[in-house]
């Protein structure tokens, strides 16, 4: 099976329903992940201070420490770790709540495990773009601006893959970025069908860049370049 990221990444899962908790992590743990599953929020609590952890995915209705407690807990520590919570509850206020205390996404029982999955990945790819350059405003020039947290370029919204390899190529102004960075950064594989993928998305940002002072030019062999335009 395909490694999911290059590096073995690590999961706390809190879950207190057994079989769905030994389901998700036999899932998980075949993708390459180092998943370490708790019962409880107090258990989740004890395992998240001894030792680090890429990512959580928590329930709500958990027994000792609710899922909203123990989100409460971590970021109070100072921790800034990824959270996505995975729970029956859909009621507007518990959504509400839980993207105030710092979750990161929010999904709702039954929730497909591809679907699960691509949301772990797309947190996890912001997460290493983020490492390099904490930059995520972008002055395109014209008054035109990327806000690449809201996925805005001008009035424009952009698609997930759309504003991370816009994101990888503003910052990196004027500097080639390699093909194979982009895809394994973005696409977590360099293969023929998300080269010919890549090659849609840059076709659709040169679109977009319309009107600003910026184009995406093609270095032959090696990647893409996002170019200041001179007057």
């Amino acid at each position: 099976m395909t490694r999911l990221i290059e590096e073995k990444l690590s999961i706390l899962l809190c879950e207190d329903d057994a079989a769905l908790g030994g389901l998700l992590a036999d899932y998980l743990t075949r993708l390459n992940f180092d998943v370490v599953l708790c019962a409880n929020g107090d258990e989740g609590l004890a395992c998240f201070e001894k030792q680090h952890f890429d990512i959580c995915l928590l329930d709500i209705n958990m027994p000792q420490k609710n899922g909203f407690e123990l989100l409460e807990d971590i970021r109070n520590m100072g921790s800034e770790v990824p959270v996505i919570f995975l729970t029956e509850r859909r009621a507007t206020e518990d959504v509400i709540r839980a993207y105030n205390l710092g979750c990161d996404d929010y999904l709702i029982k039954p929730c497909p495990m591809d679907i699960m999955l691509c949301k772990i990945r797309a947190i996890m790819r912001r997460c290493r773009l983020g490492k390099k350059n904490s930059e995520v405003e972008f002055d395109l020039g014209n008054g035109i601006h990327f806000d690449s947290v809201r996925q805005v370029l001008g009035e424009t919204h952009l698609s997930a893959r759309e504003s991370d390899l816009l994101l990888i190529l503003c910052r990196n102004l004027n500097e080639t970025v390699e093909r194979n960075v982009i895809l394994r950064t973005i696409w977590s594989q360099d293969s023929y069908f998300a080269s010919r993928s890549l090659s849609v998305y840059v076709n659709h940002l040169r679109k977009h860049l319309a009107g600003t002072r910026r184009q995406i030019i093609g270095v032959h062999g090696k990647g893409y370049k996002l170019i200041k335009q001179e007057d």
